[in-house]
């Protein structure tokens, strides 16, 4: 029996392939039955789940996964027979090259995780998203989230080459034709008042701008994206790249009446792990009777502290191999978004797009999305925010939101534990910080605080990092006569 390893169907033709990223050593919701969904229900603590009896009141017959944004999941990759005539056309066409994070957002929007939106943004799109952090649906169809902006941009260059042409040709970074973007819009890109607006600060060193728009073009472009081909990296991680149709699928396969996502960007220790089977015991108390866990890591552009995705891969494996996580309830899937470390911004957009792949729970705990203050010591966002702005944030009234408690070190139990202040003394806090020198310095952390087998993935990994970073100190080194 397979413990960690879901792969999907596969492609009908050759994917796109693309360069391997840095540290690497990369239709319709309805189901075939209905089941019931809790809707609306908001939980901060356990006292607040429904009393007996009432769970019936406040549930509705419909399916077991929640429906997507818009009604319907977006699919913008062409159909396997009108892929030649595409790239026919495409060749054609005046032609843009992506960045990496371009191709990544490329990637988000082919398999629906922003529907409804169907290409990058146009103008009117942009201003409601970093305005008001929503979308408004035509004919009076209401509002979706959409925190952050999904745009393209162009060099003043690229910019005039293309400004007479309905349509443009997209290329990745390695030249190869991935895309057509029909009936496009150019407009400014004023980078000040998009990072303002996204991160609420200008502060230099913020991640993400350093790395995608800080030296990007001056224009932004917009229109509908035809994908040509399902898009790979061929990093020996594409299976793990369920899309959210794929995940609608396997939910619906496995029975599930409940879907509760945990999102992350981190090796997974017992903390961790507690939270998430915690959440299906509550579930389950709730009356759920068949609750499945998505697991899904991101695996876009993240800062270059972080542990790299494969690492991160191999130690979620070993996780569920120790038996930390149920393999039969748990599905580890990568979320292909780039990290922009925005806080309470981006956390709605990962509440949405796990709407979009069929969760109708999300796990938010301290600071999601957030990060230390670039230029001063202290955080950039108010560690409470995430889960307060999730349980108030237009166009997520659907999802429930699930508010965890903190968990550490019980020094006395030797194990992770939830936290209580009346005997703090008790608990141990370990940050992702310390949890890193730990493996850089081959210090052991306390007993129960990770599985032995996905610690000794990291301890290897910064090992490797030493044994590298001694080679490369070497080869610089003067010789000596």
């Amino acid at each position: 029996m397979a413990l960690h390893l879901l792969t999907p169907p596969l492609p009908s033709s050759t994917p796109s392939p693309l360069p391997r990223r840095r540290a690497s050593p990369s239709a319709s919701a309805s189901l075939a039955h209905p089941l019931r969904l809790h809707s609306r229900l908001r939980l901060t603590n356990p006292a607040s789940r429904p009393a007996p009896g009432t769970r019936r009141a406040m549930s509705a017959i419909r399916s077991s996964l929640i429906e997507p944004d818009g009604g319907a999941l977006v699919n913008l990759v062409a159909p396997p027979e009108r892929r030649a005539a595409l790239r026919a056309e495409a060749e054609a066409l005046p032609r843009v090259r992506l960045n990496a994070v371009d191709v990544e957002w490329a990637h988000v929007l082919a398999e629906g995780w922003a529907s409804p939106l169907r290409g990058f943004m146009r103008e009117h799109e942009y201003l409601q998203c970093i305005h008001f952090n929503s979308l408004r649906l035509p004919d009076g169809g209401g509002i979706v989230n959409m925190s952050l902006p999904i745009v393209l941009a162009v060099g003043d260059a690229d910019k005039d080459r293309i400004v007479a042409a309905p349509d443009v040709a997209l290329a990745g970074p390695d030249g190869e034709l991935l895309a057509i973007l029909r009936s496009v819009e150019i407009y400014p890109h004023n980078k000040e008042e998009r990072i303002a607006r996204t991160w609420g600060t200008t502060a230099p060193g913020l991640p993400y701008v350093d790395e995608a728009i800080t030296s990007a073009g001056n224009w932004l472009i917009g229109g509908d994206l035809e994908v040509l081909q399902p898009i790979k990296y061929n990093d020996g991680l594409d299976h793990y790249r369920l899309s959210p149709q794929q995940l609608r699928d396997e939910f619906d396969k496995r029975g599930a009446d409940a879907v509760f996502a945990f999102q992350l960007r981190n090796p997974v220790h017992n903390g961790h792990a507690l939270l998430m089977n915690d959440t299906r015991r509550r579930l389950l108390e709730m009356g759920f009777k068949n609750p499945i866990l998505l697991l899904h890591p991101l695996g876009g552009f993240t800062k270059a502290d972080d542990v790299p995705l494969p690492v991160r891969m191999e130690q979620h494996s070993k996780v569920l191999e120790d038996g930390v996580l149920d393999p039969e309830t748990t599905i580890v899937s990568i979320f292909p978004s780039p990290m922009h470390y925005a806080g309470p911004t981006e956390v709605q957009w990962h509440a949405k797009a796990r709407i979009n792949a069929g969760a109708n729970f999300y796990i938010v705990g301290r600071d999601p999305a957030g990060m230390g203050h670039p230029t001063e010591k202290r955080d950039l966002y108010n560690p409470d925010h995430g889960k307060k702005v999730l349980s108030m944030a237009p166009g997520l009234e659907k999802l429930n939101i699930l508010p965890f408690k903190v968990a550490a070190y019980d020094m006395v139990a030797k194990k992770m534990a939830f936290f209580e202040p009346s005997r703090s003394k008790d608990f141990l806090f370990i940050s992702g910080t310390k949890m890193r020198t730990f493996a850089k310095t081959g210090e052991n952390p306390p007993d129960g605080f990770m599985c032995p087998g996905g610690w000794k993935v990291l301890v290897d990994y910064y090992n490797s990092l030493q044994t590298e970073e001694a080679a490369a100190a070497a080869a610089a080194a003067p010789a000596t006569v």
